[in-house]
């Protein structure tokens, strides 16, 4: 009885505009164990949102259907992950201040903490996250818990991740409807960050680029604390739409040519290099130089790290990644995308894998199953605190969990 008390079923369900995937773990004695997963084929997205609720529904019912048939176990609740155009990342503080120098309490922190989260939002903006940064304790910054020290004023930083409140009722509406209660909503890139980085990483600074079918996902840590949160509108399919685009095939066929001959690098390819493009039946053979089509997605791929180079800069990190990027994501899938990162980004690069979860078929390590499995790790984290512990332990104690 006391080994299965140990241990905690963590549920995780990542809806992309590509596929949708769900990965379920079990914690025993604090190993984490892959029992089940799911993934289909995802319909009812456009834009990164969602277009056809019904269809998301569906979509969320195979893969929960495919992960507790591997698992052999029912599942009636998932942490699941928020992503696209509408999640914003800001820095945001609240200043409690009570006027004589005294012992600081764990009410004060609420305090504190609650009044940078009242911070006024846009029309159809919800807060998705509050993740703590640190305490300025009386003029004196860096205090991570500043509990018991003396002062008469204290500041709370903190990162708010917002997100749309359409968007995200239509999220967790269509999780409910496939009969799956949703235990917490969680920015994608977060959950990725939360598979791929270990602590001591965070702490020399990283960031983890998550790259999905419609969207990237950005995070970046400056030692323990997330100090951006940012989705910028470029993903895998904005690749093969341009080579659509270039070489006027449909989004399938253009698929296709990046799956089998494209790479994030042009130069080092021959001119003399031709592949074959595939055509309808009855239209005749066409061709194009495989050196033009790893130009076209090179472009693209420059595109989005200098895009994540600006984000970088916004919030002068460009120089401060001690740790590193961290690629994940099926669209981190292309070949030499790596280079492309280390020379926009002039920091390492490297691809972010799954740590810590033992068990499952090798293509679950893979980049694109990253989200997914740290939505499942998370959803465990969550259920190894007890009710009653997060109550008494406040705003504080959440944050830091």
């Amino acid at each position: 009885m006391g080994a299965k008390k140990q241990q905690i079923v963590g549920a995780g369900i990542d809806l992309g505009s590509g596929k949708t995937r769900m990965a379920v773990v079990l914690v025993d004695r604090g190993r984490v164990r892959l029992v089940g997963a799911g993934e289909v084929d995802s319909a009812g997205w456009a834009k990164g949102r969602i277009a056809d609720q019904a269809a998301v529904t569906d979509n969320v019912l195979a893969a929960l259907r495919e992960a507790e048939a591997t698992a052999g176990l029912s599942i009636e609740i998932a942490v699941v992950g928020m992503g696209g155009p509408t999640v914003r990342g800001t820095n945001v503080h609240g200043i409690h201040n009570w006027g004589y120098v005294r012992e600081v309490e764990a009410a004060d922190i609420d305090r504190a903490v609650s009044r940078a989260r009242r911070r006024q939002l846009p029309e159809d903006c919800m807060i998705l996250q509050l993740l703590l940064q640190d305490f300025v304790v009386d003029d004196h910054p860096g205090h991570t818990d500043p509990r018991k020290t003396l002062a008469s004023c204290l500041e709370a930083n903190v990162h708010l991740v917002t997100t749309s409140i359409q968007e995200h009722n239509a999220l967790v509406g269509a999780v409910n409807q496939a009969h799956l209660n949703v235990e917490e909503s969680i920015f994608e890139g977060m959950a990725a960050s939360y598979a791929v980085v270990v602590p001591e990483d965070r702490r020399q600074g990283i960031a983890v680029v998550d790259i999905g079918s419609e969207s990237t996902e950005l995070v970046v840590y400056n030692g323990e604390a997330m100090c951006q949160a940012s989705s910028i509108p470029i993903g895998g399919d904005t690749f093969t739409a341009d080579l659509a685009k270039a070489l006027r095939l449909s989004p399938l066929e253009a698929e296709f040519v990046k799956r089998d001959y494209g790479r994030a690098r042009y130069a080092e390819c021959p001119e003399n290099v031709w592949v074959e493009l595939p055509v309808p039946e009855g239209r005749e053979p066409a061709e194009t130089r495989k050196r033009n089509v790893n130009l076209i997605l090179e472009s693209r791929a420059i595109d989005l790290f200098q895009q994540v180079r600006k984000e970088l800069v916004r919030i002068g990190m460009q120089e401060s990644l001690l740790g590193g990027v961290f690629l994940t994501g099926g669209g981190a899938k292309l070949p030499e995308i790596l280079e492309v990162a280390d020379r926009e980004l002039d920091c390492q690069s490297r691809f972010g894998l799954t740590l810590g979860v033992e068990g499952g078929p090798a293509e679950m390590k893979d980049r694109e199953w990253c989200t997914a499995l740290g939505l499942a790790m998370y959803s465990a984290k969550l259920k190894d605190h007890t009710r009653a512990q997060r109550e008494a332990a406040g705003w504080l104690g959440r944050m830091l969990r």
